[in-house]
């Protein structure tokens, strides 16, 4: 019966985990598991309870923080608008600081220039700068200095 207990409040602790997400739980049902599988073998409620205790103090110490760094590593990947800064986009019109329209990835945007004595003509490349509500502020393509000293556009 204890083992049945034990295996229930495993689960239950794991299954408590999708509300915290913080790998706390989950190493107490991994104590709680643990301990079920003494009593199936026979040990008595102490033991279990030991075994519970030691198995979830070494989860938490010593796989929890190995699991939370594999869960934040890798880089962070701009979405939404976030990920619409440096992108190339093509005007749809010519238009200076009164705005205008671009496209970025078939979408279209209104659109005004980062620097208001700036006019773009249509079909031109355009780079988004920041996005202002629902307006994105774009520049020219920034040009360098090529191997051969031409200038050439930077993406």
């Amino acid at each position: 019966m204890a083992a049945v207990i034990w295996l229930v409040v495993g689960l239950l602790l794991i299954a408590g985990e999708t509300l915290s997400g913080d790998l706390f739980l989950l190493m107490l049902g991994g104590g709680a598991l643990a301990a079920a599988v003494a009593a199936v073998f026979g040990a008595p409620v102490w033991l279990a309870a030991l075994v519970f205790a030691l198995i979830s103090v070494l989860l938490v110490v010593g796989v929890r923080p190995v699991l939370k760094r594999k869960m934040t590593d890798g880089p962070i990947v701009p979405t939404g608008i976030d990920a619409l800064i440096g992108r190339t986009a093509t005007t749809l019109g010519a238009f200076g600081n009164t705005g205008g329209q671009i496209r970025i990835d078939g979408d279209v945007w209104s659109a005004e220039p980062a620097d208001p004595d700036d006019s773009f003509t249509s079909g031109e490349q355009v780079i988004v700068e920041r996005i202002d509500g629902a307006t994105a502020v774009v520049s020219r393509p920034r040009l360098a200095a090529g191997p051969s000293g031409n200038e050439v556009g930077v993406d």
